[in-house]
């Protein structure tokens, strides 16, 4: 296992030991805008909208809310459990060692997708290209496994994410207004985003 040093970042595979502070890391963001989803007879209509008072999201702990997924803090839902996946995290140290951010991700044989699972930086590294560091070491490993795609689910409410990942080359490529049905984040819609790994 090598270490890859970026400006002052480094970025390894993590220890079995820092599973739990990698999930500890804050994932809350405030926002002043959010993406509004309108269903249509023929699909959905997306709109980025001002939100005044700043909207702040806090996820609940994974083991409240398994559902709450994608980027910020899930997983995949559904596909089969045929033994074929493989589970990674990567994390981010900063000069002093210290965890800045973490990101985990999961390859599916079966349809080559690399899902990425979750992504958490912390919040005074934010705006530092951790996010963007991990996520080079994410697609890299799965274009070594031979993914064809990378894929995330990310919640409505996440403006800032939804850019970001826009910048990474990710697209919207579906929408789902229920997912969260039930669960602390009722209300907000599932945005889906992918981009190819194979040119």
């Amino acid at each position: 296992m090598t270490s890859i040093e970026h400006t002052s970042v480094v970025y390894r595979v993590a220890r079995a030991e820092e599973s739990d502070a990698a999930l500890a890391l804050d994932n809350s963001f405030t926002t002043d805008s959010v993406i509004e989803v309108t269903s249509t007879d023929d699909g959905f209509r997306l709109r980025e909208v001002a939100v005044d008072p700043p909207l702040r999201k806090v996820f609940p702990d994974e083991e409240d809310d398994e559902e709450d997924g994608g980027v910020d803090g899930g997983g995949e839902e559904g596909g089969p459990d045929d033994g074929t996946s493989t589970t990674r995290v990567v994390v981010a140290l900063d000069g002093d060692g210290a965890l800045c951010g973490a990101i985990t991700t999961e390859f599916t044989a079966w349809n080559s997708r690399l899902v990425i699972a979750d992504v958490r930086v912390a919040p005074g590294h934010r705006g530092r290209g951790v996010g963007r560091g991990l996520m080079d070491r994410a697609l890299d490993h799965g274009r070594e496994l031979g993914a064809r795609t990378a894929w995330l689910e990310v919640t409505n409410v996440n403006a800032p994410a939804v850019r970001a990942y826009r910048r990474m080359g990710f697209t919207l490529c579906g929408v789902d207004v229920t997912l969260y049905t039930g669960t602390a984040s009722e209300g907000e819609q599932a945005l889906f985003m992918s981009r190819p790994l194979t040119t």
